[in-house]
């Protein structure tokens, strides 16, 4: 469920879109698409716009009730994620996370360059 205004159309589009249950992943520019999942590419150039100024305004827009990321990330990017309230949430193995992407509505990528830089959230309800 949306929240408030965001500036991308085609992110907003699809959070507005977005039913209880449905899967959104965040991604640095390394992290591959399947085919068929829909790519939303925000890169512009190394770095921009970074990782956690995407999850921080699509956190501000929808509701997440779970999310996971690959067990692998930094301890920095762990914490990092950990203070986030993004619900439930989970670590699992990198290939066991590039597996759950093929059931997302989209991928939303990055500019970021820093390993494991991923994440994906479980849309939830505002009541």
């Amino acid at each position: 469920m949306k929240r408030t205004p965001l500036l991308h159309s085609e992110l907003s589009g699809l959070i507005a879109a977005m039913g209880h249950g449905d899967l959104l992943v965040i991604g640095d520019a390394g992290l591959p698409v399947p085919p068929g999942v829909r790519c939303i590419d925000l890169a512009v150039t190394r770095g921009v716009p970074r990782f956690f100024d995407v999850l921080d305004a699509v956190q501000a827009e929808l509701v997440v009730e779970r999310s996971a990321w690959a067990s692998e990330a930094s301890a920095d990017l762990d914490a990092a994620l950990r203070t986030r309230a993004l619900g439930e949430n989970r670590t699992l193995a990198h290939d066991a996370f590039k597996a759950l992407t093929r059931d997302a509505r989209a991928i939303v990528r990055t500019g970021e360059f820093t390993p494991y830089a991923n994440v994906a959230l479980w849309s939830g309800v505002a009541f």
